[in-house]
């Protein structure tokens, strides 16, 4: 008994010394991600910690690149840290019990696209990168083939849509976009801007749909900022594009890229030259109950514009770095437009209307900035002062007639329209970063936008009637003086949890102003019978002020390397334009017209999205939804006009509330050494609201419909060998429904190579356009009445381009020079 109790003991003493002996030891790496060449952190990159070809455990980095990862046995491992477009960086090490804890400290990803000589070369393929506020899509030679200007590419980029007849830009499914250029806006309208940037003159687009309170709130569903190459590299180089794009018509596209580096001074410059006529066609087919009609449409447009940025860097020291640029847009363009409208049966004077127009636009912006790096790593403040102007005139020439059934003349009319614009923009920002602590970081800053805008529209028309004899003239003048200010502070307020935790909340306030004053005078004289002489004047003045607060907030969760998830919420704002507000007519055919609306308010948006990423072994994919609640929607009204019993007006008007939903996806995949893609699709469901008119009572009254919308894409790039590679693009947009007609579904596919030469410093690039001519716009509708059509534009086009990049920065004699004067040279400033 006494040696089993003894036996007891013994063991019961070992077992307790075996509980009571220390766990193993545990240790720990941490660093920082940035890229090799610009020195800026690398967000959302993929750290994995591995023994042997087995991952154990890993992280995603940081928004400012950095990383920690705990837990780890004290044995040898392998570090490798990987991010789409860079080059993997891999690095043995041992955790041991005197060395448990290791910094790895910066850690430089060199890209993929690596440099010759002091040239930055473009990636073959681009990429999309998900960031705690933004999608980021690298330009990548894929992309720039895929279009000879920023227009031309944007299909390409997922949720994005280029309307192919208007031009007209919308993201997530909504034309409430804002666009920046280098994070600067313009006073030119996105569609005129966009046609003048050369695609190859595109460093990288951020898709901001849920924007910070840094940015400006306007814009539904987001910011599209478009980044320009800037490089840095010391001496000189540059990079120079041309190309020929076959249509109907050639049309030619040339853009350069210069940089000179010396010592502290950084000089850099983009130029882009557009040619070429554009020639559409189409027809619409109306039902309207006594008035049937063809109406046939032909349009030509000579296009001629230039893009030009020069810039500096001065580098004061390693604090201080004071940077200035201008941008100088000038946009020439001539055009005619044929309307030819056939009624039938006979039933009224068939009307033919012939208008010629020529558009000038001169925009030249002025920026400065200046950057402050206080001693504590991170902590900043920056001035920038940005004014901006544009002219823009147009000289448009109308001839009308219209026949009688027989084909006598009835009428005919000679019209001529003068509008001289005038926009003045001035905008001052002050920011301030201060990280408090590794894991806080505080941001501060205000904004004042003061914009004026002054038009006059001279519109003349003299004609002759037939029957019964007469003649008439009638002469209008429009001018409008409106100004529009905006003062807004911000901050901002970031908060780094642990290695998986990451959040940001923010508030903007907002003082908004508007001052609009309209005039119009209309002088008629008609000598029918009873000779008339008659004088109308209209005077209309807008003015509001409102004060608004927007908050926003994000949260990242990254429970591995593997995965990552965004929560984002943010208030939005659309202030009526310019033209949705102005009485005075915007365009005119002989059955529309279209004005603005003074009596406008502004609409509000409140934005949730969701989005996930996923690494895989082939690449990342990100889904993500989103929930849109629009109060005070504006939307399109028509109703009719009380001076033309068979002319609608075309303007806008406020809604109630309205929802939109949407879901997407994208990925960047790499199925094979030869075969990679970046795939997309894209759904979204809203309520469409607006006025119609009753087909059998010809009273106006609201109408709305759901809708929903699908699009995909898929860019595939082959590559045969280094220095050829082919790309195949295939886009599907789904059917699209308003309150008055269906837009039809579009699809088309592309097929393109690209060939290196001079050792990667030369590139041909080969394009086929819509291989199967099956890209144009049909719509179906029944409201009021039954109304059909088609229009078509060059969309089955050949482009040849040849890109090349000179220079090497090998300023030898230079260089020497500022290692005697022991002269710091820096990064770039953006």
């Amino acid at each position: 008994m006494k040696l089993k109790l003894f036996i007891v003991c013994i063991l019961s003493a070992i077992g307790s010394a075996f509980a009571q002996a220390p766990v193993a030891a545990i240790g720990n790496v941490s660093g920082k991600v940035i890229d090799k060449a610009t020195k800026e952190p690398i967000g959302y990159a993929s750290v994995s910690i591995k023994e042997g070809d087995k991952a154990v455990t890993g992280a995603v980095t940081q928004e400012n690149g950095t990383f920690n990862i705990l837990n780890l046995e004290l044995k040898s491992y392998t570090l490798e840290v990987q991010f789409i477009g860079y080059k993997t960086f891999k690095k043995a090490f041992t955790l041991t019990g005197a060395d448990k804890s290791i910094d790895f400290g910066t850690i430089a990803l060199e890209s993929e696209a690596t440099q010759l000589e002091g040239v930055n070369i473009v990636a073959e393929r681009s990429n999309i990168v998900q960031k705690i506020d933004r999608k980021v899509v690298n330009v990548g030679k894929d992309l720039i083939a895929s279009g000879t200007t920023a227009s031309e590419i944007m299909n390409n980029i997922p949720t994005v849509s280029i309307d192919p007849q208007t031009k007209e830009l919308s993201l997530r499914g909504n034309t409430n976009v804002r666009v920046l250029i280098d994070g600067k806006p313009s006073n030119i309208e996105a569609s005129q801007l966009l046609q003048q940037i050369p695609s190859s003159s595109i460093k990288q687009i951020e898709l901001i749909t849920s924007p910070s309170a840094k940015y400006n709130p306007e814009g539904m569903s987001g910011i599209i900022n478009i980044i320009l190459h800037k490089n840095t590299n010391n001496g000189f180089n540059g990079t120079i594009n041309a190309g020929v794009t076959f249509g109907e018509t050639p049309k030619t596209n040339t853009a350069l890229n210069l940089n000179y580096r010396v010592g502290k001074v950084n000089f850099y410059s983009n130029y882009g030259y557009n040619h070429g006529i554009n020639a559409n066609h189409g027809w619409i087919n109306s039902a309207n109950p006594g008035l049937e009609n063809l109406q046939n449409f032909e349009f030509r447009n000579l296009g001629n514009s230039h893009v030009l940025k020069l810039g500096m860097d001065y580098y004061i020291n390693d604090k201080n770095t004071l940077s200035i640029y201008t941008n100088q847009n000038i946009a020439h363009t001539d055009g005619y437009v044929k309307t030819v409208v056939d009624y039938f049966p006979a039933v009224k004077n068939d009307t033919y209307q012939h208008f010629d127009n020529e558009n000038e636009n001169k925009t030249h912006t002025y920026d400065l900035a200046f950057k402050h790096d206080f001693d504590k790593k991170g902590e900043n403040i920056e001035f920038q002062a940005n004014y901006s102007k544009t002219k823009n005139s147009e000289d448009t020439n109308y001839d009308n007639n219209s026949h009688q059934t027989d084909g006598t003349l009835f009428s005919d009319s000679v019209a001529k329209n003068l509008i001289d614009g005038v926009t003045d923009y001035a905008q001052f920002n002050i920011d301030y970063v201060n990280p408090i602590s590794e894991s806080l970081k505080l941001e501060l800053g205000a904004e004042s936008r003061i914009q004026t805008t002054e038009s006059d529209f001279v519109s003349t028309e003299a004609g002759n009637r037939y029957i019964p004899p007469a003649t008439f003239t009638k002469d209008s003048n429009y001018d409008f003086t409106f100004d529009r200010n905006i003062h807004a502070v911000y901050s901002n307020f970031s908060k780094q949890w642990n290695s998986k935790w990451s959040s940001q909340i923010g508030l903007r306030a907002e003082y908004y102003e508007i001052n609009g004053d309209f005039h119009r005078v209309d002088n008629n004289f008609d000598s029918a019978d009873t000779p008339q002489n008659t004088t109308d004047t209209q005077d209309d003045t807008v003015t509001d002020d409102i004060f608004t607060v927007y908050p926003s907030a994000f949260i990242n969760y990254a429970p591995d390397e593997k995965n990552s998830f965004n929560f984002n919420y943010s208030r939005r704002v659309d202030r009526p334009s310019i033209g949705q507000l102005s009485p005075i007519r915007e365009w005119t055919t002989p059955l529309v017209e279209s004005r603005g609306n003074p009596t406008l308010e502004p609409q509000f948006t409140n934005s949730i999205e969701v989005n996930y990423t996923r690494n895989t072994k082939i690449g990342s994919v990100t889904s993500g939804v989103f929930y849109r609640h629009i109060t005070n929607e504006i939307s399109r009204i028509v109703y009719n006009d009380p001076n033309n019993v068979e002319r609608k007006i075309l303007s806008y008007d406020n809604f109630d509330d309205n929802n939109a939903y949407g879901v997407e996806a994208s990925g960047n995949l790499k199925f094979t050494k030869w075969w990679a893609a970046n795939v997309s699709a894209d759904a979204y469901f809203k309520t469409v609201k607006g006025t119609v008119q009753n087909a059998i009572t010809s009273e106006l009254e609201n109408a709305q419909a759901e809708v929903t919308t699908f699009n995909t894409r898929i860019n595939n790039t082959f590559t045969a060998t280094k220095d050829i590679r082919f790309q195949l693009f295939g886009m599907y947009r789904g059917a699209d429904l308003s309150l008055q007609f269906e837009r039809k579904a579009m699809w088309k596919a592309d097929f393109g190579m690209t060939y290196n030469v001079m050792k990667g410093m030369g590139t041909f690039t080969l394009r086929f356009n819509d291989i199967f001519d099956t890209m144009h716009f049909g719509f179906d509708g029944n409201v009021p009445y039954r109304s059909y059509g088609e229009f078509y534009w060059e969309n089955q086009t050949v482009y040849v381009g040849f890109n090349y990049m000179f220079g090497g920065g090998k300023n030898k004699a230079l260089q020497r020079k500022q290692r005697d004067a022991n002269e710091t040279q820096g990064g770039g400033m953006f």
